[in-house]
């Protein structure tokens, strides 16, 4: 399982290019796809559960126990943005399906003439509607795919699109092992905001690992994403060398060692199950720490923690996760079975 793990960490790097930064849309996509997840640092990829949420990311992760849960989860950007989804599952003789609707919401936005003068408002909203689907293959192995309709509207200009995802998933026989393989979010635009525009879908190659351990109440979890970019450090494209005012000796452009290029990919998860009922979480993200930390108060900058309160009839999440000094990302997600609901 470790050497399947690693040849799994290491392939996409040799089989993808980089991509150019910033030209990539639909980047909620890439929100968390549940509380627990946001309180894991959006990188629980390899938890085999029962928690829908989790699947809405990983296709693979669904199974039979997830069978008529209803999840929902709500996220609250800095500055009004918000975004959320809904998501059913239901499991047939042929697999497990999950029909869901994703929506973000970047607020309201005042439109102004050439000198300042308010002349109105607009807003911008992006969704993905779309259903995942997974198979047993055996006991430890499932694969999942997913696709969705994309929308995005943006003042007077809109994109259209579609996406799918694909994934597989080892479980070891103790169930405490997990290591998954996943591809988010290829395919293709059907309609750009405009003739010139250039965008693109923002693909993910991710491997995950997570284990549970047999004697003690933790799962450690490990993430690697982003693995179709080579580099994906930010490098000011405008940066040129500089000069040592005492010695007048050169300072060459800042080149990121191979630990740091590597560091950038990794995002780690920790979970504490206290009891059957009551969670804690945490998670740590390096490139989003490196790229946002404030210099002199760098602060909570890539943490992530969150909890979780399972009840008679519904599960209770709550994730935050801390960018910078400007904000924090918090999220709050609910789920509940039709089992739960029907008289005996």
């Amino acid at each position: 399982m470790f050497k399947l793990f690693v040849t799994l960490l290491f392939l996409p790097i040799v089989c993808f290019g980089q991509y150019n930064l910033g030209t990539t849309t639909f980047q909620f996509l890439n929100a968390a796809s549940s509380a627990r997840n946001a309180g894991s640092g959006n990188g629980l990829i390899s938890v085999y559960d029962n928690d829908l949420g989790l699947a809405l990311d990983n296709p693979a992760l669904l199974n039979e126990k997830m069978n008529g849960q209803v999840q929902y989860s709500f996220g609250k950007y800095p500055a009004g943005a918000n975004y959320g989804n809904v998501n059913y599952a239901l499991h047939t003789k042929i697999g497990t399906f999950a029909p869901s609707i994703r929506y973000f919401s970047l607020g309201q936005f005042v439109e102004t003439d050439e000198v300042g003068n308010e002349i109105g408002s607009f807003s911008g909203t992006e969704y993905a509607i779309g259903t995942s689907y997974s198979r047993k293959i055996n006991e430890v192995m499932s694969i999942g795919a997913s696709v969705a309709l994309l929308g995005s509207h943006m003042y007077r200009f809109s994109a259209f699109g579609l996406t799918g995802s694909f994934s597989g998933l080892l479980l070891h026989p103790n169930k405490q092992l997990c290591a998954t393989f996943l591809v988010k979010n290829a395919g293709i635009l059907l309609k750009d905001y405009t003739n010139d525009s250039q965008s693109k879908l923002p693909v993910d190659v991710q491997v995950g690992l997570s284990y549970k351990l047999k004697h003690a109440p933790f799962r450690f979890g490990i993430q690697g994403h982003q693995l179709n970019q080579l580099n994906n450090v930010y490098l000011d494209p405008l940066a040129a060398p500089t000069y040592d005012p005492l010695t007048g000796d050169t300072i060459p452009i800042y080149s990121p060692s191979i630990g740091t290029k590597i560091a950038h990919h990794l995002n780690f998860q920790v979970e504490l199950y206290a009891s059957k009922s009551f969670q804690l979480r945490g998670g740590f993200n390096y490139m989003r720490r490196n790229q946002l930390q404030l210099i002199d108060h760098p602060g909570l900058a890539g943490f992530s923690m969150g909890m979780s309160l399972k009840l008679k009839k519904f599960n209770l999440d709550y994730g935050v996760q801390f960018y910078s000094k400007a904000g924090s990302i918090h999220a709050l997600g609910l789920s509940s079975s039709i089992q739960n609901w029907k008289k005996n």
